[in-house]
């Protein structure tokens, strides 16, 4: 076993993350990453050399869009109707959806577009369609783009997303980088 191996493991802990996410940084899975920090199984100096890098880089500072990010990312239609948004938002506790067409990202929805679409139609608000009601879409970054820069995206939109390819892989709020800085 490589003496590093400890050293992966003592700085995960010391990080405060969870053999889960290193595995998601890294790539590999969670059972993988428990049976190399058991000494059960003996990796590739590359993954090695990788568990680290990604462990160096959360550790000193320059953190990841992947390292923050929620995912799966839950989506609704233009077609959904405000009924349905609400439903999603209140049962997932989120602020914020974004809104896909056929794989293709065509805006973002709100608390603040359902309330306004409250206030404009009343009960009938329940039926009107996202389509409607819809923003722009949010900004998108690469996994690999630090929250620093995230951090200036959400100033200025409720959300960011992470594209790896043509890929939605991930979503970014405040309360996530929020939640992150809490760890």
């Amino acid at each position: 076993m490589f003496p590093e191996i400890e050293e992966i493991r003592r700085k995960r802990k010391k990080l405060g993350l969870s053999q889960k996410k290193l595995a998601e940084l890294v790539g590999v899975s969670q059972p993988l990453i428990a049976r190399i920090e058991a000494g059960k199984f003996d990796p590739k100096l590359s993954l090695v050399k990788k568990m680290l890098r990604v462990l160096e880089e959360i550790e000193g500072g320059r953190v990841e869009a992947r390292v923050v990010m929620n995912s799966p990312v839950i989506f609704v239609s233009p077609s959904d109707s405000l009924k349905t948004v609400a439903e999603l938002m209140t049962e997932k506790e989120i602020s914020q959806l974004p809104v896909m067409e056929n794989d293709k990202l065509v805006g973002g929805v709100t608390e603040a577009d359902v309330v306004r679409a409250v206030l404009e139609k009343g009960e009938g608000a329940e039926s009107i369609r996202v389509r409607e009601v819809m923003g722009d879409p949010f900004p998108v970054v690469d996994p690999e783009e630090s929250v620093n820069v995230v951090s200036k995206l959400l100033m200025e939109h409720p959300a960011v997303l992470v594209v790896q390819g043509e890929k939605v892989v991930g979503i970014i709020t405040k309360q996530d980088v929020m939640r992150f800085l809490t760890k």
